[in-house]
């Protein structure tokens, strides 16, 4: 059979085939983290930042002088049963107070110097009701990931994913009940506010959309029935940043089931991949374990829009300034642990 009748095993073999880290930079890195005026290791987490950095920029020191979130905007058919407390008019309304810069994501990029892009994804155009119909072909699923991939044609050395939809939070459970199995109740929570009725239904379609599709783990079949156009584009640029060496910071319990779709397909997808923040949705946890990564910051956050990992950018951006623009012992005849300078 020909490869076209196959749409998704060109996205596999680029997820597959993505190129790995930069060891001589993170290597050049520690050598120069050992001749600078601290006593070895204190910074603490900010000195593997660096490493990180250095590994998927490919370049030592590694820097941020443009770094960017990509918010991506989309709806769900799903929408309709009553899983969120807001009503599926709100994307578009949110889309346009990103517009007129009253968004909460509009505040904290101004405040940390971060470029901001929104993307709409057919706002006025729901996915399918996941309960009862797949969200993609896999030509609309491949479309939409290549969209994505587009975010960053404008260029970024470090990239900050975020989101927004009504009833994202049920996909987002939906695709995390299907890679990870247990009960839909393990994977759902209030998201925007939803009282018990509202979380009673959303465990509903959540375990209904599951049952629909039978027990498939393939990722980016999961991503095909239950996913979302928001999670498809996020997914889409997350690869498309491992294969231009752009480090990635996933904002909170949506964006990262993006990821958790490409590390179902090769578990070195996202090691170019940061999380900015660990969710108030109560699963987000468990899906963090799952992917061995551990959270930058623990806020109490469950906004979305890229909030938590534009926060997290902040901090990357200090660490990277940090070890970039310090002294050496011997450049500021400083004395060294050994008592002399280096």
């Amino acid at each position: 059979m020909s490869r076209m009748a196959h749409p998704l095993e060109d996205m596999r073999a680029l997820i597959r085939g993505a190129p790995g880290a930069d060891r001589a930079a993170v290597e050049a890195v520690r050598r120069r983290d050992c001749e600078l005026t601290k006593p070895p290791g204190s910074l603490g987490r900010l000195e593997h930042l660096v490493e990180w950095l250095a590994a998927w920029q490919g370049r030592s020191p590694p820097d941020v002088r443009s770094p960017l979130v990509a918010v991506f905007a989309a709806n769900h058919g799903v929408a309709a049963k009553g899983v969120s407390a807001y009503p599926a008019d709100v994307t578009l309304q949110m889309v346009a107070n990103f517009a007129a810069g009253g968004a909460a994501i509009n505040q904290i990029c101004l405040a940390e110097d971060i470029g901001l892009k929104v993307l709409e994804l057919a706002i006025e155009v729901p996915t399918p009701d996941i309960t009862e119909e797949d969200a993609f072909d896999e030509v609309g699923l491949v479309a939409t990931m290549a969209f994505g991939m587009e975010a960053i044609a404008g260029g970024t050395d470090l990239l900050c994913i975020g989101e927004m939809g009504i009833g994202n939070t049920t996909v987002a459970a939906a695709i995390y009940h299907a890679l990870y199995g247990g009960e839909a109740s393990d994977w759902i929570g209030r998201g925007t506010g939803v009282d018990d009725a509202g979380l009673a239904r959303k465990r509903a379609a959540v375990a209904a959309a599951v049952a629909r599709i039978g027990g498939e783990r393939d990722g980016l079949e999961i991503l095909r029935r239950v996913g979302g156009r928001e999670i498809a584009a996020m997914a889409g640029v997350i690869l498309a940043a491992r294969h231009q060496r752009i480090p990635v910071i996933v904002d909170g319990f949506v964006a990262t089931s993006a990821a958790a779709v490409l590390h179902a397909v090769d578990d070195h997808a996202i090691d170019h991949c940061l999380i900015g923040h660990l969710s108030a949705e109560p699963a987000h946890a468990a899906v963090l374990a799952r992917l061995g990564k551990k959270p930058l910051l623990d806020l109490g956050m469950r906004l979305g829009e890229g909030t938590g990992a534009a926060l997290a950018a902040s901090i990357v951006r200090a660490a990277a300034r940090t070890h970039a623009g310090m002294a050496t012992f011997a450049g500021a005849g400083v004395s060294g642990p050994s008592g002399g300078t280096h």
